[in-house]
């Protein structure tokens, strides 16, 4: 049976990592924690997973999903359906557990394939280059590249046609607020944005099922394996999940990235030469998603730990990426590092359906900035994402000469 850690010490960690500054950087306080054990109890009673080998175990234990709806209530959140953004990320893959969960990523893995996705690099390639002909003089790197690019790309993806992409940022971002924090104020943005969405995409999955094109979203539509389909309002779901949460690894990873990479000039090369391997290790070194949540479906044993129904666990992933048991010298940015995959996109049942497509947008983007940005360089002003489970930026400075 392995040890589950309770102590001040725990708690003073924990809860300085809710703090502006636990936040800005938490990885000195992870190896503290990752150091007390694998397993420490919040004041709550939250099971905290510290380190690599325990935080995928946890990710991959099918017993171990999220927290099924008829809890919410005890969460707060016994009105969850009455919120447009709230029902959208709760009846989502993101949401939801087996059966449904199986049958939904079944279907929806079909259409959103590994050859869809890499048919988007001449697309991605164009809009990277239109972005960065935009970045003169000085930007907001968020504003005028890491956030646009991804909804860009869903966008053509999902085959929304150019004009009308502008005004998805903003509904997006105001939409994706809640996966931060969920409050009156969150919502009182949220819910209009996500019924915009929802109400645009109903429109456009109409119009494809009168004309079908060579998109996702005529492919959403039109697919149907073994006599099943989605019905309308998992087809809205599941296009509104691309947009509410697909953007955010992505806008993330390229803030996160460009950071690392202007602080490690020595590693220009080696993102030269293989340009996958670096994205890896930019997932690993300072990861998006810093956390996941489960709740124990059924009485399971993970890592010498026994979970029983109701159980609520928080793996701490950006943690695990740091734990020196699984990468030497792990604080160290290493764009050679050989074996450096990681828990970035989580694992198991939940493992992210959009890696795929982050991956490809960073793999461009990162040799292709500094390709025709050579005086790239971070600026005053850069404001991180007040967020314990989003890591990144919501403004980061840059000049471009």
């Amino acid at each position: 049976m392995a040890d589950i850690v309770e102590s001040r010490e725990v708690s003073a960690l924990l809860r300085d990592l809710t703090t502006a500054a636990g936040r800005q950087d938490p990885y000195g306080h992870y190896t503290r924690l990752r150091e007390l054990g694998a397993f420490v109890r919040a004041d709550d009673g939250t099971l905290i997973v510290t380190r690599f080998a325990e935080c995928a175990a946890v990710a991959r234990d099918h017993k171990l999903g999220k927290m099924p709806v008829e809890l919410l209530a005890h969460a707060g959140l016994a009105d969850w359906a009455d919120h447009p953004a709230l029902y959208g990320y709760f009846t989502s893959l993101l949401g939801i557990n087996p059966p449904d969960h199986t049958r939904l990523r079944r279907l929806v893995s079909s259409s959103f394939t590994a050859r869809r996705v890499q048919a988007l690099r001449p697309a991605t390639e164009r809009m990277i280059d239109e972005l960065i002909d935009e970045m003169d003089g000085a930007a907001d790197f968020v504003a005028a590249f890491a956030f646009p690019l991804p909804c860009n790309v869903i966008s053509e993806l999902l085959g929304i046609p150019p004009a009308d992409r502008a005004q998805f940022q903003h509904l997006v971002q105001d939409w994706s607020a809640v996966l931060d924090d969920i409050t009156p104020e969150v919502l009182s943005k949220a819910n209009p944005a996500a019924k915009a969405v929802r109400e645009y995409l109903a429109a456009l999955a109409a119009e494809r099922r009168r004309q079908p094109r060579e998109d996702l979203m005529s492919a959403l539509v039109g697919h149907e394996e073994a006599g099943d389909r989605l019905t309308e309002d998992e087809l809205l779901t599941m296009a509104g999940l691309l947009f509410a949460a697909g953007f955010e690894t992505t806008t993330n990873l390229l803030a996160n990235g460009l950071v690392a990479l202007l602080e490690h000039p020595e590693q220009r090369p080696a993102l030269v030469a293989d340009p996958a391997s670096a994205v890896q290790e930019l997932l690993r070194y300072d990861s998006p998603v810093q956390n996941i949540d489960r709740t124990a479906l059924e009485t399971t044993t993970v890592a010498g730990v026994t979970f029983e129904p109701g159980d609520r666990i928080v793996a701490y992933t950006g943690s695990a990426n740091r734990d020196a048991r699984r990468f030497p010298d792990p604080d160290r940015l290493d764009l050679g590092r050989g074996d450096n995959t990681s828990l970035s996109f989580g694992g198991g049942m939940h493992y992210c359906l959009g890696a795929p497509m982050a991956k490809l947008e960073a793999e461009i983007a990162f040799p292709r900035l500094f390709e025709r940005l050579p005086g790239l360089g971070l600026a005053d002003g850069a404001q991180r994402r007040d967020s314990l489970t989003i890591r990144g930026f919501d403004v980061l400075p840059v000049v471009t000469q």
